[in-house]
């Protein structure tokens, strides 16, 4: 079964970092992306660019209008996302947690609907 992981940071939290620390963090992450992809069960995953280059789309009575931004105001920003195909949910909990981010924000694990568009 196919699962999205959200991968939720503060940014601020993660820009004060040492910039060594950021860098084992994200060396730490490649590792473990690189070892679910050998054992078969990632699919695809990505760090995201800063929350500051997010733009947001809404059509509302048949008129397009954009924010600069997330959606919403939030402590924590979506910050990458692991797109995993497990045997079933605790399996991606296990993956979740076993996910360096996940020690320094939350990482929100959904079911892919198949067959169908957003």
């Amino acid at each position: 079964m196919k699962y999205l992981c959200l991968v939720y940071m503060e940014e601020k939290h993660l820009h004060a970092m040492p910039q060594a620390e950021r860098v084992a963090l994200s060396d730490e992450s490649m590792a473990y992306c690189e070892a679910l992809t050998k054992q078969g069960e990632m699919l695809s995953a990505s760090p995201l660019h800063p929350v500051e280059m997010a733009t947001t789309v809404r059509v509302r009575n048949g008129k397009v209008t954009t924010t600069d931004g997330p959606f919403a105001e939030t402590k924590e920003q979506l910050a990458g996302y692991l797109l995993i195909d497990v045997r079933d949910l605790n399996d991606a909990l296990r993956v979740a947690a076993k996910f360096p981010g996940a020690r320094y924000g939350s990482i929100e694990v959904r079911p892919i609907k198949e067959g169908g568009c957003a």
